[in-house]
């Protein structure tokens, strides 16, 4: 495994984080186990989960990963983890202040649900799911800055910001003298490059980590979208795949060529972006797991990166050199 640094932080985490939104859906707990153990094996020590993950019980993936951790076998303190706070926990002890949405009071109130959840007195990185515009960076800056001198959070990130969500972010704490974010999480892949415009070029001069979620596109990268079963899909799925099915062919024979899976290759493009600290991988399974773990070893060449950006053309270029002069 090879590991760099979260953003400006000083924190080493692995090139490939693991995902765990399966855990307690389409994962059973023992295989969820399975997995999270066979990713510390493998070197892999940047675990991302989140409080609503669970499926139609928030919080149970959570849970979960507090029960790995209870096993003991220094499974906590080999772990660098991340949890997210904005959505709805069902909680009735909420109130109306339930809805999805950021806080002061849903901070602290949310951190402690997963600290409980997760069996555990800290969080490494605790992760914003989403924007809030309608709330002042002066109360969440305050509510973050506090948790931290308890000793309850270590960093803060976001999740699914603007590149000026990002800007306007680190200037406020700038302002309080504060570190501000060390990663966002964002939608990024071959069939998805629109943030190659504003927030990476923005992420990486604020600095602050890309950590990528839906790195294969919701599969569409992983070399199944063009099998004859995939008429199995929904519709909104069949006709993804429709838009986007010259593109799939001209890379699963570009892989061909390589010899290697189509996954793999998607998973290593993106680690050869100068913005991208982990990709997010969200095994259901071990066999799953253990596939994206070559990303890591192959190395692909500037003729090979060239042929991706032809079959998967990028929006031209950082803003606004992308469409203006």
């Amino acid at each position: 495994m090879e590991y760099t640094k979260l953003g400006r932080s000083g924190l080493w985490v692995s090139r490939l984080a693991l995902g765990t939104m399966n855990f307690g859906v389409d994962t059973d707990e023992k295989e969820a186990w399975r997995i999270l153990d066979a990713a510390l094996d493998a070197g892999i020590n940047f675990i991302d989960t989140a409080n609503g993950y669970g499926g139609e019980r928030s919080g149970l993936t959570e849970e979960i990963i507090g029960r790995w951790f209870r096993q003991g076998g220094g499974r906590r303190e080999r772990t660098v983890l991340a949890t997210k706070v904005y959505g709805r926990m069902n909680d009735p002890l909420d109130g109306p202040n339930a809805q999805a949405g950021l806080s002061a009071y849903k901070i602290r109130r949310h951190l402690e649900g997963s600290l409980r959840r997760l069996g555990t007195d800290h969080i490494e990185l605790y992760i914003m799911h989403h924007i809030d515009r309608s709330v002042g960076w002066a109360e969440l800056w305050e509510a973050f800055a506090t948790a931290r001198g308890q000793g309850k959070i270590g960093y803060v990130g976001s999740s699914n910001f603007a590149g000026w969500d990002l800007a306007v972010a680190q200037g406020e704490a700038r302002a309080r003298g504060e570190l501000g974010l060390v990663a966002e999480q964002h939608k990024y892949n071959l069939l998805c490059r629109l943030p190659e415009l504003e927030v990476l070029p923005a992420a990486q001069a604020l600095g602050i980590g890309i950590t990528v979620w839906a790195p294969l596109d919701a599969g569409l990268l992983g070399g199944n979208a063009l099998r004859p079963d995939a008429g199995l899909r929904s519709v909104q799925q069949r006709e993804r795949i429709a838009q986007v099915r010259g593109q799939l062919a001209a890379f699963s024979g570009l892989c061909a060529e390589l010899g290697e899976r189509e996954d793999t290759v998607a998973l290593a493009w993106l680690l050869h972006q100068p913005a991208v600290t982990s990709p997010i991988i969200g095994p259901r399974t071990l066999d799953q797991f253990e596939r994206c773990l070559r990303a890591v070893e192959l190395k692909l060449g500037e003729d090979v990166l060239t042929r991706l950006d032809e079959i998967f053309p990028g929006p031209g270029g950082e803003a606004p050199r992308a469409y203006a002069w």
